[in-house]
């Protein structure tokens, strides 16, 4: 099927004389003017799991988003240390500290709201770096092909290679610790899956007649691409970097509970269960709710990720 907003320019133009004309079978009929993304957000609607994950997501972003708002007066400063040590550290979880205190006096429910902020900003950033260099590098090999289709996804092959939690440890430990260089050391590592997938789709579509008229017609390159081809493959696209987020969020964690990540005391979902992990047995709390934060997190973005699959699937028909 090739939606009202894919069509290809002489497509569109020849539907407009045809209107003009007052022609039969034009984009006036109520099928033409369907999308891609009406009929995939239709469908998504259908699928009660991705809703109920796409509304955790959302809230999730929400609280982080306004924690400054309501979190240090309610639940008190994340990194300030109690005063009184010894009667307010690893307190249980209440009314006055929902998620209890660590050992140094913190509100835990207060480190695990500023904790989402890392999180996601990690998740988000890191999986834009990573995108934005898989498509350039999967639409190179897959248009041009020849030598560049071959160093490209031979190079892909060298990355793919290592074991991906490891390069990422070895990447951090050679730049350093920090915020920024976990962005880095992420994005940069994980752009070979996409290229590998934004790859597949090109090739399936690059042949298609609407690609052969629009290069026939003179359009450049880049906007065959641009115009043609990546719209008809950014669907993959979406669905993969939609659960690649909460891969990304897992391995800041990752690097955070090895003390590779975020630097303390800045609070991170990681840095938590690293802290907690020692109180396990006596205050299973300290570890185990932010280990929830973590997995409720990245098991909403794999539900969403799962229904735009579905819903993005042109070839599945409406119930």
């Amino acid at each position: 099927m090739i939606y009202a907003n894919q069509r290809p320019d002489a497509q569109a133009y020849a539907d407009s004389v045809a209107v003009a004309h007052g022609g039969a079978g034009t984009v006036s009929d109520s099928g033409a003017s369907r999308t891609l993304w009406g009929d995939a957000w239709g469908r998504l609607k259908k699928n009660k799991l991705a809703i109920v994950a796409a509304i955790w997501i959302i809230f999730i972003i929400l609280v982080a988003v306004t924690a400054d708002l309501w979190v240090p007066q309610t639940f008190g400063d994340p990194n300030a240390t109690a005063v009184d040590m010894v009667n307010e550290s690893r307190l249980a979880p209440s009314l006055e500290h929902p998620f209890g205190t660590d050992s140094l006096g913190r509100d835990v429910f207060s480190r695990v709201i500023y904790g989402a902020r890392i999180s996601l900003t990690v998740g988000v950033v890191a999986t834009g770096i990573s995108t934005a260099i898989g498509l350039v590098m999967g639409a190179i090999a897959a248009y041009y092909g020849g030598i560049w289709d071959t160093i490209i996804m031979r190079l892909a092959d060298i990355f793919l290679a290592f074991p991906y939690t490891l390069f990422v440890v070895a990447m951090i430990a050679v730049i350093g610790n920090g915020i920024q260089n976990v962005f880095i050391a992420i994005g940069i590592l994980g752009w070979p899956s996409i290229a590998r997938v934004f790859r597949s789709a090109i090739l399936s579509v690059k042949e298609n007649d609407y690609v052969d008229a629009a290069r026939a017609m003179g359009a450049s390159d880049v906007r065959i691409i641009a115009r043609h081809i990546f719209p008809n493959s950014v669907a993959s696209i979406v669905v993969y970097a939609t659960m690649n987020i909460g891969g990304a969020i897992l391995t800041e964690s990752a690097l955070s509970f090895l003390g590779m990540g975020v630097v303390p005391p800045d609070p991170s979902w990681g840095t938590l269960i690293q802290a907690g992990q020692q109180f396990l047995q006596t205050e299973p709390w300290l570890m185990i709710l932010p280990g929830l934060a973590i997995l409720s997190t990245v098991l909403a973005f794999t539900l969403l990720g799962d229904g735009l699959r579905d819903a993005l699937d042109v070839k599945m028909k409406d119930a």
